[in-house]
């Protein structure tokens, strides 16, 4: 298809793109640095990748609003499995698992839905990674956690510096720089279920020249119900052109081949038990194949001015073949596989011999540059940010309909294509008031047209063509006060946009919906504290008030088909925290580490405008509902003891209070597993980790829910998902 043009046009941008633009930088102003400026030098040269937490991530003093940090050191202990497992950890974040493996992220900020984390943006070193950031935003590809550094979380008002997504937060991937020496590493880690993860890597850094090379295999025969496998390369080059300027260049490819399947559990199943694991659809079959290139040119012009302008493009391929089925015992070309108990109203399906592709690729591209400017007006100082970027967005979707279950083609059903090109500009200043004040501010303007033209439809061919456009101007204004250094004080408010799907705003018949594009003014109020190396501390408030929530009703969040409604006003407040503490400086023998972590939400989302929902002969009226998939409650907690000799133990724990799976918040389960209350998850997990410096070796085990807790992990898309069960693995690590 056309998405097979672009990845070779990919690398050509590569080529075409980078000179002309690092020779037109080059010839900017040169004024010289001074000689004492050398930690500023050092500085320049350490933003080959873009971070969103600013220079110094752990400190976070001028930042408006909640933010987290998941340093190397925590990553290399928990020995995660997927990124779900490390986000779980931050507060303020609900994370539901679809398939076991965490090949999926659905993540949802304080109350906001989980379905494909198309509420946040998500950034590797920087850069988007969502299928289309704006039409398309669904994360069916998802950063590996095996190979990333660190990880960044912004939910405050500072997010305006980023979007699209400006409504839950900005998570960011963060990978490893090329090392200063040269330096190589390999990774394996196996365990029950013929899980595997290996990770070869090598770098080094040659006079101004530094390259980092990684390679990740990763497979699992059958952990919960998913088989995979994934070949993950990854490659960094950054140069260091000058004492005031560098270059980074990044190149990956990704490739997945999983059984990942929408089928679930019935409530029948379920109940009685045995079934929990069961493959019910073994023919289904997901592909996605990601090749993505980004450089990243940073030029100090002189001790107050810094330009930094990124250059990437990505294409991304997911096609899902998926065997069809139905609940009625009726349906049509059945094979004779029948799931759950046929004897309940609705508490059987009924697997048939057909099924359907659905193929879809996608193309991104985009330029952005972004100004810092330091200044003084009197005893004020501010720091001002400017930046524009301009992003190209294709989509190419098909609907193949299958003879067999099994079927690799068929029959075309439906064929369109959905390009969006999107301009983006943002201004924001930080303004120094006196020691103890700070006050930011800071507008960005989104400007989004999009276009939706249908080949194809219903194995008849058309061509039907609509377009629409969307801008929105996005306000943002933070305070900090810092009392003796040690303690902050923030408050922020911003308003929060997100677009609605191109699919969905556009009808099949090519009529534009009056869909309006998700807003909210999000509000927060909060404290940190960083005592030195030994505490860090934050606590924060939030009140995020939706003029208009836009709900899916697509297969992926449980719903009959596609599209979104306007779902109306909803509120969303609550109170989050986070705590670190190194207690061993005060408990412990010297030598002797003692870390305590922990991270506690409460939430309150709810509808709070009339809405009624038909059901039956009786509508019903959903104002006051919580929305679907916001626990109220959810904590983390975390112990972990490091030797002088090596020898370091971990043990964490989980929690997540009842949720519910739908808006109506339906208590009593259904028959099909689809909607019904969750109840309250509880996990525990443990690591074991042995250092041994001078080989430098490292062994590790880990047991991932430790007491085998046998939970509801999710209702959707269709039918009940169940929790990953107790999952052992070894792992070895060798440097050299």
């Amino acid at each position: 298809m056309a998405n097979l043009a672009f990845q070779r046009r990919l690398f050509a941008l590569a080529f075409l793109l980078m000179p002309g633009l690092t020779a037109a930088l080059l010839q900017a102003q040169d004024s010289q640095l001074t000689s004492n400026d050398s930690t500023k030098i050092e500085w320049v040269m350490d933003l080959a990748s873009i971070k969103v937490l600013g220079e110094k991530p752990r400190l976070m003093g001028d930042i408006p609003g909640a933010a987290a940090f998941v340093t190397p050191q925590t990553l290399r202990s928990m020995q995660a499995i997927s990124g779900n497992e490390v986000l779980r950890t931050v507060a303020g974040l609900n994370v539901v698992e679809e398939e076991g493996a965490g090949l999926r992220a659905n993540i949802g900020i304080r109350g906001l839905d989980p379905d494909r984390s198309s509420r946040v943006l998500i950034l590797e070193d920087g850069i988007p990674v969502a299928l289309n950031p704006y039409g398309e935003p669904q994360m069916y590809y998802t950063p590996i956690i095996d190979r990333m550094e660190s990880i960044e979380v912004l939910k405050g008002s500072g997010q305006i510096l980023f979007g699209p997504q400006t409504i839950g937060g900005v998570i960011n991937y963060i990978t490893a720089d090329p090392p200063e020496t040269t330096r190589g590493r390999i990774r394996l880690i196996g365990g029950q279920g013929g899980y595997l993860s290996t990770l070869a890597g090598y770098g080094g850094t040659w006079g101004n020249t530094g390259f980092t090379v990684d390679y990740l295999r990763k497979q699992a025969d059958k952990i919960g119900t998913t088989r995979f496998q994934i070949n993950d390369i990854s490659a960094k080059l950054k140069i260091n052109l000058n004492p005031k300027s560098n270059l980074g260049i990044k190149l990956g490819y990704f490739d997945e081949l999983s059984n990942a399947t929408y089928l679930g559990l019935t409530q029948t199943m379920y109940d009685r038990g045995g079934e929990d694991y069961s493959i019910m659809a073994p023919h289904d079959r997901l592909e996605v194949q990601r090749l993505s290139f980004s450089a990243t040119f940073n030029h100090r012009f002189n001790l107050h001015t810094r330009l930094q302008t990124s250059a990437f493009a990505y294409s991304t391929t997911r096609n899902w073949a998926r065997q069809e089925f139905s609940s009625s015992a009726t349906a049509s070309n059945q094979t004779g596989v029948v799931w759950g108990d046929p004897n309940v109203p609705g508490g059987a399906v009924y697997m048939r011999n057909v099924n359907g592709h659905r193929n879809r690729q996608f193309e991104v591209a985009g330029m952005e540059s972004s100004l810092s400017h330091r200044w003084h007006l009197g005893h004020l100082q501010s720091k001002l940010q400017a930046g524009v970027r301009y992003l190209y967005e294709k989509a190419f979707e098909q609907r193949i309909n299958g003879a067999k279950a099994d079927a690799r083609s068929g029959a075309l059903i439906n064929d369109e294509i959905r390009p969006g090109h999107a301009f983006s500009a943002y201004l924001h200043n930080l303004t120094t008031l006196s020691k103890n004040w700070s006050i930011s501010a800071g507008i960005r303007l989104e400007d989004y047209t999009y276009e939706r033209n249908i080949l194809r439809q219903n194995s008849r061919d058309t061509n039907i063509l609509a377009s629409n456009h969307i801008q929105q101007l996005i306000p943002g204004l933070g305070i900090n006060y810092a009392i003796k250094d040690r303690w902050t004080i923030f408050a922020g408010l911003h308003r929060g946009f997100s677009p609605p799907r191109v699919a969905d705003a556009i009808t099949t018949a090519g009529e534009v919906y009056n869909l309006k594009p998700e807003l909210s003014w999000n509000t927060e109020l909060g404290m940190r504290s960083h005592l030195g190396d030994v505490l860090s501390f934050e606590m924060t408030g939030f009140y995020m008030n939706f003029s208009n929530q836009i709900i899916p009703i697509s297969e992926s969040s449980g719903g009959s088909g596609s599209g979104l409604v306007n779902g109306g006003s909803s509120l969303h407040s609550g109170l989050e925290a986070a705590l670190q503490w190194r207690a061993g400086k005060m408990l412990m023998p010297q030598g002797h580490e003692l870390n305590l972590s922990a991270s506690a939400t409460w939430v309150k989302a709810v509808y709070n405008q009339d809405r009624w929902i038909n059901l039956g002969e009786t509508p019903i009226n959903i104002n006051g509902n919580s929305t679907p998939y916001a626990p109220e409650f959810s904590c983390f907690g975390a112990i972990q003891y490091l030797s002088p000799f090596g020898l370091q133990l971990r043990l964490a724990g989980n929690f997540t209070s009842n949720q519910f799976s739908d808006e109506l918040n339906t208590i009593n389960p259904s028959a099909d597993g689809r909607t019904g209350q969750i109840p309250a998850i509880f996990t525990i997990d443990a690591n074991l980790r042995y250092e041994w410096s001078k080989a430098q070796l490292a062994f590790s085990l880990n047991v991932k829910n430790l007491s085998n807790e046998r939970y509801i992990a999710s209702r959707r898309p269709q039918g009940i998902k169940v929790g990953l069960p107790r999952l052992l693995s070894a792992g070895l690590e060798w440097s050299f």
